[in-house]
């Protein structure tokens, strides 16, 4: 059944928990404003996943700890991964955010940005780890996507 609810606020009951259904998979619900024109949208993906040693297989889904729309990640090197989408985005324009852990030991902060030799897709992006001009591998990564 379709229609439109329109409410200054919505809350779930005390004891419970407020979900928002759209009846797509991997597709999170958009914003709209009031003429029903998409101003935004949540996250469209998301992952956390461990950025050391080998990837095997690669791509590998064992070293994603808990993902949303991220199928797998390849490993490209050290430092360098592509994000794979389940399913894609609607065009190349979207945000990627990123964060990486800090060693114990460095007092240079760790970046995570796109990777300046790959553009992104609508399937995937590539992302570098690391600091300076230095490429590294890190145990926590984590990346989200947004459009």
């Amino acid at each position: 059944m379709a229609g439109t609810v329109v409410a200054d606020q919505l809350e779930a009951a005390s004891t419970s928990t407020l979900v928002l259904k759209n009846g797509v998979a991997s597709t999170p619900p958009t914003i709209q404003d009031s003429a029903g024109t998409q101003i935004g949208t949540f996250c469209r993906a998301w992952v956390n996943f461990d950025g050391t040693g080998t990837f095997s297989p690669n791509p590998s889904t064992t070293k994603i700890r808990a993902s949303f729309n991220v199928s797998s990640i390849t490993d490209n090197g050290t430092g360098d991964y592509t994000v794979n989408f389940t399913t894609a985005m609607p065009d190349a324009n979207y945000s990627m955010i990123g964060t990486a852990t800090l060693p114990a030991a460095a007092s240079d902060r760790r970046v995570v940005a796109t990777n300046l030799n790959t553009a992104p897709t609508t399937s995937a992006v590539r992302i570098s780890v690391g600091y300076a001009s230095t490429a590294d591998d890190q145990t926590y990564v984590q990346v989200a996507i947004f459009r």
